[in-house]
């Protein structure tokens, strides 16, 4: 069953931009979790542009008065302390024992998260962070691209499921219309890591025709 979390991550961004705590990342949550999300997700990262630790904390808090609901944060496993505040993943994990720990091959330059793991090489480090997490009581997604190749690595490295990017397949529809083919291929690359997932019905056309 497709649920819905929603990322609180523009919340603190617009927060951040301005002095004083509005608008307040927790209040949000509780917004979200009344309209009916079924979990809240943050990206924190190191600089500290949007979530903040003190937020993870805070919201770790709200969703532990709502059974049922699931804590999602996501961020580098390779992202330690800085001089800033900012504790490290690894802390924030274990600090704030969510639901899920989504891992994200990102630098802290990143202006955004825009491509998936490259399993290839030595996984050791990500393989003992994924455990880690796990013992702490997180399921463990990994960020990755279409690409079955290092999907099929997902499993070795011992995480229990995927998030796909899918930043190319929205680039596509924004400059050339659902419609066109180059679209139409890129949804299909998508759908077949999913060969059983539902698609909304806007979409299904298009590989129904």
């Amino acid at each position: 069953m497709t649920v819905l979390s929603v990322n609180l991550n523009k919340v603190a961004l617009l927060r951040n931009s301005r002095e004083g705590g509005i608008p307040s990342v927790t209040r949000a949550g509780r917004t979200v979790l009344h309209a009916g999300a079924a979990g809240i997700t943050v990206h924190p990262r190191p600089d500290q542009r949007h979530i903040r630790p003190d937020d993870v904390s805070q919201l770790a808090a709200l969703v532990a008065e709502h059974p049922g609901i699931e804590f999602n944060i996501e961020g580098n496993p390779f992202a330690g302390p800085r001089s800033n505040g900012y504790p490290g993943f690894d802390a924030l994990i274990e600090s704030a024992r969510p639901h899920q720990a989504t891992l994200v091959p990102d630098s802290d330059s990143q202006l955004t998260s825009d491509h998936g793991w490259d399993l290839g090489g030595d996984n050791a480090e990500l393989v003992d962070a994924v455990a880690r997490y796990q013992r702490w009581g997180a399921r463990v997604s990994l960020f990755m691209d279409p690409d079955p190749e290092q999907i099929d690595r997902v499993a070795s490295v011992g995480a229990d499921r995927i998030e796909l990017y899918t930043g190319p397949f929205a680039a596509l529809a924004a400059t050339h219309g659902l419609d066109h083919p180059d679209t139409r291929a890129s949804l299909e690359r998508y759908v077949q890591q999913y060969p059983e997932a539902r698609l909304p019905r806007d979409l299904r056309p298009l590989l129904d025709d």
